[in-house]
């Protein structure tokens, strides 16, 4: 038996420090904070937006009632795959005015912050909470640097989904689940001729991060597991084929894509499929927390999802993190913080709002039961499929690396030409390796 994200939410509300949670058996110990003195706590996302901003909150919820002394001030900035945020953050850590902890990406988006010397060791938290065996392996090897850590991961989101209006499939007879790149290509065809947006996207340059998200797919389903993987290491053809061939598969799909959509959030462009205009969306398992919480979407009755085409046995993954900043003027409260987002009771406060799963190696049988329809599927891939990790959501490129990918597909917005594309993303890898 699972419950919905709505009882969830309805159930952690009303019960408050009733415990729903707490008979998980997480072990998070409830305390003070700072001696029983008041103080606040600076915590800095870009969690704005529907099932993530209630899952944020789901989780300031759970920490409250460990810490009631310490005042949770909400610094989420609005920008899709935090693009805004993070351009505020680099601001404010430069100038040495850091919030008490941000969000960030496991990956080499943390190790950029690392290299600049701007995080403390938070090794300690792991050898307190037995976290070096608990979470998983694959994450942790991402996380650490020279064996030490210096972030928490809260989360793992599966971002190679492809999500599908039920009922406008059906009506039209294609498939919520096509297998491969041709057949999905197939099936926009169709959607589009009777009428309906086929793939749900925006193409504003200040989005282009969800062009990158599904080109990642593009690359994924080509290459397979193996082949992506090898693309973020020396030597790595970017020139090949089988790279040509996905960059023309994502050409053909974005032909099937809307040619103005606007500067449209990811939510505003999952609204599209939710209310039956669009019949496809390759995003993120942040969109369910989407159909469900906001819309009140029944699973395989009104949406669907499924790997998206030809990715089918691979998992790409991203995972939020939360950090401690050198010179953070409430490092007390952000240690608190820190040990909720590592506890099975946090993970599980916010995870089953927001569309994901955690990062522990293992999740119970009982604690199993909190997490929906689709994430219970997500756990099964999770312990079956290939793990490979996300360009787009920070775990393959460091930070100027990406950015340049991102400057590569906007020239793809301006001038859809596949073959200066991929010129463009040659340059990219051949500059990040010279420079390494």
């Amino acid at each position: 038996m699972t419950i919905s994200r709505r009882t969830f939410l309805a159930a952690a509300g009303a019960t408050a420090g009733a415990g729903l949670l707490s008979a998980c058996g997480s072990g998070t110990k409830a305390t003070t904070g700072l001696n029983g003195a008041a103080t606040s706590l600076q915590v800095f996302s870009w969690w704005t937006a529907g099932g993530e901003l209630q899952a944020l909150d789901a989780l300031k919820a759970n920490f409250n009632l460990h810490n009631p002394n310490i005042q949770f001030v909400n610094e989420a900035v609005a920008g899709g795959a935090g693009t805004n945020a993070k351009a505020l953050l680099a601001k404010r850590l430069a100038a040495g005015q850091p919030p008490d902890t941000f969000q960030a990406q496991a990956g080499e988006m943390v190790g950029d912050y690392i290299t600049a010397g701007q995080l403390e060791d938070v090794t300690f938290l792991y050898q307190q909470n037995g976290w070096d065996k608990t979470f998983n392996q694959d994450v942790l090897k991402l996380i650490q640097r020279n064996g030490r850590y210096y972030s928490v991961p809260v989360d793992i989101h599966h971002i190679n989904v492809l999500w599908s209006n039920r009922r406008l499939c059906d009506k039209l007879s294609i498939p919520t689940g096509p297998k491969t790149i041709p057949e999905f290509i197939d099936a926009l065809g169709k959607a589009h001729d009777a009428g309906h947006i086929p793939l749900a996207i925006s193409r504003d340059p200040s989005e282009s991060w969800q062009l990158q998200h599904v080109m990642e797919a593009m690359l994924i389903g080509t290459l397979g597991a193996a082949g992506w993987s090898a693309l973020w290491h020396p030597g790595a053809d970017w020139s090949s084929a089988k790279v040509t061939q996905a960059l023309d598969y994502f050409h053909q799909v974005m032909q099937h894509a809307p040619g103005t959509g606007g500067n449209m959030s990811w939510d505003q462009v999952s609204a599209q499929v939710a209310k039956g205009q669009a019949a496809y969306q390759i995003m993120g398992d942040w969109t369910e927390a989407s159909f469900t919480v906001t819309f009140n979407l029944q699973p395989h009755i009104d949406y669907d999802w499924a790997p998206s085409p030809g990715t089918a046995g691979i998992f790409d993954f991203a995972s939020d993190c939360f950090t401690l900043p050198k010179g953070a003027k409430h490092r007390d409260a952000t240690i608190a913080w820190l040990t909720e987002c590592g506890s099975q009771e946090g993970q599980d406060s916010f995870t089953t709002v927001k569309g994901a799963i955690p990062p522990r190696a293992h999740v119970g049988t009982q604690e199993r039961t909190l997490f929906d329809t689709y994430l219970q599927w997500s756990l099964d891939e999770w312990t079956k499929d290939t793990i490979v990790g996300s360009l787009t959501h920070g775990v393959m490129a460091p930070g100027a690396w990406n950015n340049d990918i991102l400057t590569a597909i906007g020239g793809y917005l301006t001038d859809p030409d596949t073959g200066k594309l991929q010129s463009a993303l040659v340059q990219a890898a051949t500059k990040h390796f010279s420079a390494v």
